[in-house]
């Protein structure tokens, strides 16, 4: 089959704006897509910080009222990515992040804001710019999930579509009142269509009118057919099981390479890890205020503080480890009241525990590749995208055994460790007691040196590229467009 066309919407790019591992998806396929005859152009949101980094800028369409105002489509580049951009200023043109207003609540507009850009999604798969026409429109999460509800109720031409899932348990729901404001039809409102308990539901239209589902692992794949991580969903998604399909993540190879990694103190390959590593945890010790100890158990966060990532369990076992050689490093925000706690946990022992309430892509690299082990304890996880990067720069992954982690981590159980196969530590269920339990067994397989090396050196050659994923998106594509 010739090359394919697919139009990417993403509300999200890494590396123009990043809030989690939408981002970095959304930045790393058309790269990887490249090389395999599938030309991928993203249309996202005229964010300022998008806006700053575009050159190449073609003019393609004006609209005189795009949901509450004026706005133009521009095709146009940030270094390599291909884009397309609605710039709305009325929709976009605001500082900080892309879904949270000030007070860290949803922007009243959301609906507006994100139906916008699925309608101009589905207006470019219908031929609204004549130099590129998709023969896939690939929609991205909930805020991209009207575009295929747009294109199935609209007027051919309607090219294949294709939802993924990054996370269920965001939805895009919406008061039944804004139907008609949001140009969407009578008959779009039925069980089979946006109606979500009497309202409306972007992630479960696009759930219900895309031609292919994919989630972001296949264990999650799995896990959402289910009553607990279906959120809802589930009833739906066993109807279309044999749309949906499971596509592990891949890591950006070159974003996260500790050969080539300027964030590091010092770089490394795996067979000079030992005294980079040890340089970098000094390096990291002493950004964060902790004490310079090269036999502590350093552990590494870098996450979103929610209950959905089990940081309230972290929270809660670190009290198991009050008198144990183990430190903590953590990065991120969230849940006022677990930031809070791990405030408070850091103030009472500063040199133990070092906390950074904040985005910090340097300080998350240093974390990288300065802890010893790296803590991603979720309730659930649809793919994960730290813990590929911890294999990769040798930090030892002590993760639940749940959606994308159990997928990439293999537990250092005894059988494993005999295959010499293990590369990380793997617990279930998700509670306080086997966390605990968990980072004592970390803290034993820590202090047997001869062990641990082989854990890290089965995580840095372990293969989580891009390269098998995007092969199995084009494969999909290329079974949609010739079905």
């Amino acid at each position: 089959m010739a090359g394919l066309r697919i139009l990417s919407i993403t509300s999200e790019i890494f590396p123009l704006v990043k809030t989690g591992g939408l981002a970095d998806v959304a930045g790393a396929l058309p790269l990887a897509l490249a090389g395999l005859d599938c030309e991928m152009v993203s249309l996202v949101p005229g964010y300022p910080a998008v806006m700053e980094a575009l050159s190449g800028r073609r003019r393609v369409h004006d609209f005189a009222d795009l949901f509450g105002g004026p706005a133009r489509l521009w095709r146009a580049k940030a270094g390599p990515l291909e884009l397309y951009v609605l710039d709305g200023a009325h929709l976009y043109q605001r500082k900080g992040n892309p879904y949270l207003g000030p007070d860290g609540l949803d922007w009243p507009d959301n609906a507006q804001r994100f139906a916008a850009l699925g309608f101009v999604g589905a207006a470019i798969g219908r031929g609204l710019d004549p130099k590129f026409l998709p023969d896939v429109v690939h929609a991205h999460d909930w805020q991209a999930g009207l575009a295929p509800v747009y294109l199935h109720y609209g007027a051919p031409p309607r090219p294949k579509t294709v939802i993924t899932v990054h996370n269920l348990a965001f939805q895009g729901r919406f008061d039944a009142a804004l139907l008609a404001s949001l140009r969407l039809p009578p008959e779009a409102f039925t069980m089979e269509g946006v109606e979500y308990f009497g309202g409306i539901g972007f992630l479960k239209g696009a759930l219900a009118h895309s031609d292919a589902i994919t989630t972001v692992s296949p264990t999650y794949a799995v896990e959402i057919l289910g009553s607990e991580a279906g959120m809802g969903l589930d009833g739906l998604l066993r109807q279309r099981a044999g749309a949906l399909h499971g596509i592990l993540n891949g890591l950006d190879g070159e974003a996260w390479n500790p050969e080539t990694d300027v964030h590091l103190a010092a770089r490394y390959k795996r067979a000079v890890m030992a005294r980079a590593r040890a340089h970098n945890k000094l390096a990291l010790q002493r950004r964060l205020g902790l004490a310079a100890d090269p036999h502590a158990l350093l552990l590494g966060v870098v996450s979103r503080l929610s209950e959905q990532k089990g940081l309230d369990l972290l929270l809660e076992a670190m009290a198991d480890f009050a008198d144990s050689p183990v430190q903590l490093a953590l990065l991120g925000s969230g849940d006022p009241q677990i930031q809070q706690g791990f405030a408070r946990l850091a103030a009472g022992a500063p040199q133990r525990y070092a906390c950074s309430f904040s985005y910090d892509e340097p300080l998350a690299h240093m974390i990288q590749g300065g802890s010893d082990a790296f803590l991603v304890p979720s309730r659930f996880e649809p793919c994960g995208l730290t813990q590929l990067a911890a294999l990769r720069y040798g930090a030892i992954p002590v993760v639940a055994h749940v959606g994308g982690l159990a997928d990439t981590v293999i537990d250092a159980n005894a059988a494993a460790l005999q295959a010499g196969v293990a590369t990380g530590v793997a617990f279930s269920p998700v509670t306080r007691d086997a966390l605990s339990a968990a980072l004592r067994r970390t803290l034993a397989l820590y202090r047997q040196p001869k062990i641990w090396r082989k854990l890290q050196a089965n995580g840095m050659v372990a293969d989580f590229s891009w390269e098998q994923p995007a092969r199995q998106y084009a494969a999909l594509y290329r079974h949609l467009v010739a079905a």
